[in-house]
């Protein structure tokens, strides 16, 4: 209501409507809006028929890793942080903002987050670069406590609006446009495409996102046939390989003593 009430006199609902109706905006968003004022029209006592809007049933775009990862060594370390867990975990930013210090098990690179939508409770894994910068955050937090927020009094709309900020800053310092099309959530869908794409387990997949509902989970079974583009690499060594892994590429299979590995484009 806080950005309708900024724009359009509340107490007016034909105005509203009208405004809503004006927004160069897709339908699932001026159906979000038409909801959110349908409510403060119920609460107030204002009569105001509900305009219909059906949100458009689209696949989500999935950010290649070299984007994520320029993301995340441009940004500022916290928020570099925030990204790397969402990107590692598919966590939604409700979830992660809500991430305290008794929920993490650096021992053994893993978190317990609380899950959102009354989704079941999961285990998480932390890649080690990730774990090392969480490391690096912490130190220099001795004062935290097990149930403090390890990001403080940031909320999910925080996290997202400071994402874009530094998204599009850096779209404009390489002259990369494509950049912005890179969304806070397509961190989480990448996560579960990947995840899916690496073990054609729909039920883990839904497990590992918190889904109540496999159909739900479905819709990324849609995607791992897009943007089939690869990168390959050989490893030579255990230490290429590890490196190699947690840079984001995937092991393939082994040729004259060496490991062949690829990551998608």
């Amino acid at each position: 209501m806080t950005y309708l009430s900024k724009h359009v006199d509340l107490e007016k609902p034909e105005d509203v409507k009208g405004y809503i109706a004006d927004l160069d905006k897709a339908d699932s968003y001026k159906r979000n809006l038409s909801l959110a004022y349908w409510n403060y029209a119920k609460v107030h006592g204002i009569e105001w028929e509900k305009p219909r809007y059906y949100a458009t049933n689209r696949l989500p775009s999935i950010p290649s890793d070299e984007k994520i990862n320029m993301l995340i060594a441009n940004a500022p370390k916290k928020l570099a942080l925030a990204i790397s867990i969402s990107r590692d975990t598919g966590m939604r930013p409700v979830e992660l903002m809500g991430l305290r210090l008794s929920d993490i098990d650096i021992e053994n690179g893993v978190v317990h987050p609380f899950t959102a939508k009354h989704g079941a409770g999961r285990i998480l894994k932390l890649r080690n670069t990730t774990l090392n910068l969480l490391s690096s955050y912490l130190s220099k937090r001795p004062e935290l406590k097990p149930l403090d927020k390890i990001f403080g009094g940031w909320t999910s709309e925080y996290y997202g609006k400071y994402f874009r900020y530094h998204r599009n800053t850096l779209a404009v310092k390489l002259s990369d446009p494509s950049i912005k099309t890179v969304k806070l959530y397509s961190l989480r869908h990448a996560f579960a495409t990947k995840l899916y794409n690496q073990t054609r387990n729909i039920l883990l997949v839904k497990q590992q996102l918190g889904h109540r509902r496999i159909e739900t989970t479905l819709t990324y079974t849609q995607l791992v046939n897009v943007n089939e583009e690869y990168v390959c690499e050989i490893a030579s060594t255990i230490e290429e390989f590890t490196t190699l892994l947690e840079s984001g590429f995937e092991y393939v299979s082994d040729y004259e003593g060496k490991k062949i590995l690829r990551k998608r484009k």
